[in-house]
């Protein structure tokens, strides 16, 4: 049998044991249900199971139900959201898979084609390729010739041409793969052209595509926001537990030894007495057990998933689409932005950029040639009959790129070309380098465009403006002019007329030159702005493209990305590839430009890059993306990209724009800032909780606060809070300050600041309000404890709700960019509004009586007391305490007395 017969049954079968099948592995996805259950193991979720348990058991005799209820929907609500991103995520490697096992290819088995599954190939099967067919697997063409579409796996859309192997006795064990390789096929390519017959060398996951679906299946590491949270479930915990105890410990020598009035006997026969005992140990552990509750932020998970959804809103309308929400705020702690080229930096389209005359004049974009003149005529007249591509309306239709680039750059067409009738074209192909259009009219004309190589130094006239027909006689100006083009990642085409037809290779001489067009794919016009956006908020920007050296550095120097080819900020593939990992990671921080990039060489750069403690992003478009889409901390996938990539990404980018990344990154570290401020805001309440119900007992207050009041402060603190915070708007400042380290925690310096002065000020505020006897007398306590209860109710609440102004913005002026967050506004008056109705409808539920004017109207001062008090904190921090600097806050010291 001939080896172009194929194998047989029994070879089939033994190929199949020894080098194992065409599937690629399939790792066993986990159910929602199963999914759901581990949401649970986040440390915040942990923590609030706990404190719900510990309310059902020992709070029971109170009923307080509600409490619990609070706290389990808080649960439900978190988990739930977090299982429904997370589960939706994981159908990337299925989407994978599925377009994988819907291809079949023609295979000859025992002499005869087959149609079979892709799943069916083995190693040594003979494969039938033709146009239009996907490769099914690694292999070496034997017979034939073929152009492949291979943009799948290396992202670039010239097809590559596929000759047969000059070798094809050599061992795979010992063979190069390489995708530039002319003899060697890959699974997951198209055939654009030509037929040929394939052996296949490699199946399975031992194939190109095979080691990127493995990569696809790779679990990714916790989120930089997952990190975080958990080192502030450990630190909260622990403070809750420490304060549980100090008031329980509080409780008991207040009804131990402050009752019996430190009288030895009397305490001694409290200790003795089991029932007192037991009494006094359980109140102890029943207010212990709701200091836990209280100082346990059980808003922090539904605060953060409604910050992050209400910012997906608003992101929607710039262009970005999230469709993993941990992925907004992992934007915004970026270290590292591995980027693509096209359609990202550049617009993802060619069009004209330069036209060169024959009489050397260079007009550009802005500087064009005369729509008027007959140059511009002669011009149209070429791109609109010279062409493969149609005009439909406004819109140029069909063809290749540059056919459409031409007919672009003529539209509108000011003079229509209709007197002209074309007789006889000839196509455009990659041997001859040139197309030509045969055409009769008011002038008869052959219309001819390609290679400068191969067309420039025929052209012996040329057209001046006014159509006239001139000598050329600076063919040597015109040969520099392109040359620096072509230096400048501009691709350069001659447009030029003959006297001749038929036309061939042989034939093209004494031309006459129209014009040298000068097409590229332009930088978009925001590009450079916005790389220096996300440049100067600390992330460093790497450029990866499959393009050639000279080009991506021409285009690293328009976005601002490199001023001049240095050591190691350009290298291309094969030298990085010629560097151990901890070289690589050495040299890392001067990469600026990877060049002719291999898919692999991403998923390498990202891994390296989070080895060193980095936060990585990742933009991507293709199949050949989505491995290392997967694998960053956040993927960027473009809009026009693959539904894999979409699928493998957390934000699609709709626009394919970087600038719509620097708006994620911007929205990231807003969000993160909402979170710090929230935070603030729910300890100093907790801390101010605690301490009075701690220090309380000791001045003759056993509960200061009501358990039903505290219920209140606990729905200001965790529900309203979060909404309020949420819509904190993006400031351009954040962009100016340098990216938090993955490890860095919640709590910094200058929260836990401003966390302590506002707690103790706010506890020294109310512990004088309970013990100064001029307070008492206002409000007659000794003949109505209610009133004075009510007003003390009242100062607590609204000491809380002016920190919030104090815990929204570092700055002195507490109303800046208050009107960019109208929620804020709106909620912290409903609560103010609610309050004062309890004061005087609350009843005994609230253990509220009616306040007159004055009283009320003292309680509310006495609280606002906190805002000049803060105020004078920050000029402090800004002038004694650098150390301290509310720049942790937000953006700009400088601005922190506006």
């Amino acid at each position: 049998m001939s080896k172009h017969s194929g194998l047989n049954p029994s070879e089939v079968a033994e190929s199949r044991r020894a080098n194992g099948s065409n599937e690629l592995e399939k790792r066993k996805r986990k159910g929602f249900l199963s999914q759901y259950l581990s949401s649970f193991g986040d440390p915040i979720i942990k923590i609030l199971l706990a404190a719900l348990a510990l309310n059902i058991i020992f709070l029971f005799r109170n009923a307080n139900w509600m409490e619990s209820v609070g706290i389990a929907i808080a649960v439900f609500l978190a988990t739930f959201v977090s299982t429904l991103s997370e589960y939706g995520s994981e159908a990337a490697f299925a989407k994978l898979m599925d377009e994988a096992e819907q291809i079949r290819c023609r295979l000859m088995r025992s002499g005869k084609p087959v149609s079979a599954s892709i799943s069916e190939v083995v190693a040594g099967d003979i494969v039938l390729l033709q146009a239009g067919e996907r490769i099914p697997a690694d292999g070496i063409l034997i017979s034939g010739s073929l152009k492949v579409d291979q943009s799948a796996l290396n992202g670039e859309s010239k097809a590559v041409a596929k000759l047969p192997s000059r070798d094809s006795s050599v061992p795979d064990a010992v063979r190069n793969w390489d995708l530039l390789s002319f003899d060697q096929l890959f699974r997951g390519s198209v055939v654009d052209e030509g037929e040929g017959i394939m052996e296949v060398a490699r199946v399975g996951n031992h194939t190109f595509y095979g080691h990127m679906a493995a990569a696809m299946q790779e679990e990714t590491r916790d989120s930089p926001l997952k990190v975080r949270l958990g080192q502030l479930a450990g630190t909260i915990s622990r403070l809750g537990y420490i304060a549980a105890f100090l008031v329980a410990m509080s409780d008991l020598f207040s009804n131990v030894v402050l009752n019996n009035h430190f009288m030895p006997q009397l305490i001694l026969r409290e200790l003795t007495s089991f029932p007192l005992m037991a009494e006094h140990i359980l109140h102890a552990l029943t207010l212990a057990i709701t200091i836990v509750v209280v100082a346990v932020p059980e808003g922090l998970p539904m605060m953060i998933t409604v910050v992050l959804s209400s910012n997906t809103m608003r992101m929607m309308k710039d262009h970005v689409l999230v469709r993993k929400l941990v992925g907004i705020e992992t934007a915004g702690s970026l270290n590292i932005l591995f980027t693509d080229k096209t359609g990202t930096l550049t617009q993802g389209k060619l069009s004209v950029s330069h036209f060169i005359s024959g009489d050397g004049n260079v007009y550009q974009n802005n500087d064009p040639l005369n729509r008027e003149s007959r140059l511009f005529h002669l011009m149209t007249i070429s791109s609109f009959f010279n062409t493969g591509a149609v005009l439909a309306g406004d819109e140029s239709l069909g063809g290749n790129m540059t056919d459409r680039a031409l007919l672009d750059y003529v539209l509108p067409i000011y003079r229509e070309p209709d007197e002209y009738i074309k007789l006889d074209s000839i196509p455009f192909n990659s041997t001859d380098k040139f197309s030509a259009a045969r055409l009769c009219g008011p002038m008869d004309l052959s219309l001819i465009k390609g290679a400068p190589e191969l067309l420039l130094w025929k052209c012996t006239r040329y057209y001046d403006e006014e159509g006239r027909i001139k000598a050329l006689s600076n063919l040597q100006k015109l040969e520099k002019i392109r040359r620096d083009l072509a230096n400048q990642a501009v691709r350069m085409l001659v447009v030029a007329a003959s006297d001749k037809w038929p036309l061939d290779k042989s034939s093209l001489e004494d031309l006459i030159l129209i014009g040298i067009v000068g097409i590229r794919d332009e930088l978009r016009l925001e590009a450079r702005h916005s790389v220096r956006q996300v440049t100067n908020a600390g992330v460093q920007v790497v450029m990866v493209t499959g393009d050639n050296k000279e080009t991506a550095v021409a285009i690293g120097k328009g976005c601002g990305l490199v001023e001049k080819e240095e050591h190691y900020n350009v290298i291309t593939s094969a030298e990085l590839n010629r560097l151990s990992d901890e070289e690589v990671k050495t040299v890392l921080p001067q990469i600026r430009i990877v060049a002719r990039a291999l898919p692999t060489d991403k998923s390498r750069l990202v891994t390296l890059a989070q080895e060193m403690g980095l936060v990585a992003g990742m933009t991507g478009d293709g199949i050949n993306d989505s491995p290392a889409l997967k694998l960053a901390d956040v993927g960027f996938a473009m809009g026009d990209g693959t539904e894999v990539a979409k699928e493998a990404g957390d934000i699609v980018i709709m626009d394919n724009n970087i600038a719509s990344i620097a708006k994620a990154i911007l929205y990231g570290r807003t969000i993160f800032k909402s979170i710090q401020k929230f935070i603030v805001f729910q300890l100093t309440m907790n801390l101010c909780a605690v301490g009075v119900s701690l220090v309380g007992p000791f001045i003759g207050f056993e509960t200061p606060i009501t358990v039903i009041q505290m219920l209140w402060v606990n729905i200001i603190m965790d529900t309203l809070a979060g909404l309020a915070f949420a819509g904190e708007p993006p400031l351009e400042e954040y962009m100016e300050e340098p990216p938090k380290s993955r490890e860095e925690p919640v709590l910094n310096g200058g929260m836990i600041n401003q966390i302590l002065f506002a707690g103790l000020f706010t506890i020294t505020i109310c512990m004088l309000f309970l013990s100064v006897g001029f307070v008492k007398a206002f409000y007659h306590y000794h003949l109505n404890p209610i009133c004075f209860y009510s007003a003390f109710f009242t100062l607590f609440i609204f000491c809380g709700l002016f920190n919030s102004f104090n815990a929204r913005t570092p700055r002195i002026n507490l109303t800046a960019y208050l009107s960019r967050n109208p929620a804020f506004i709106l909620i912290m008056s409903m609560i103010a509004v609610v309050q004062i109705v309890l004061i005087y409808f609350g009843g005994s539920m609230f253990r509220t009586g009616s306040l007159a004017m004055q009283e009320l109207i003292f309680a509310i001062c006495g609280a606002a007391v906190v805002i000049p008090a803060d105020v004078l904190r920050k000029i402090a921090v800004k002038r004694i305490f650098p150390i301290w600097k509310e720049g942790d806050q937000s953006a700009s010291d400088e601005k922190i007395c506006q």
